[in-house]
């Protein structure tokens, strides 16, 4: 049976998002372990959800789109920068 010896990069857990007021208190962390490819996939599909309510929200004037837009692309560049994290690391 043959074996891998390579190991798929992960993410580090250490990236944080919505640091909540005064940027003093992290709210939410990217979990470590999560298969960086994984994450950068999770990443485009929430991306994907950030233009489209951008759009929606600014055509029919709905602010709470456009506020949940700037939440997922936080969540969205808080695991790509995990991932990166991950594939840096020896």
């Amino acid at each position: 049976m043959p074996t891998d010896n390579t190991k798929e990069p992960t993410t580090v857990g250490k990236t944080c998002f919505y640091q909540g007021e005064n940027s003093t208190h992290p709210l939410f962390r990217i979990e470590p372990g999560i298969p960086c490819q994984d994450a950068r996939e999770q990443a485009s599909e929430l991306m994907g959800y950030v233009r489209d309510l951008i759009i929606t929200g600014l055509m029919d004037g709905d602010q709470k789109l456009i506020w949940a837009s700037h939440y997922l692309s936080a969540m969205a560049k808080a695991l790509l920068d995990d991932a990166e994290l991950g594939m840096m690391k020896k």
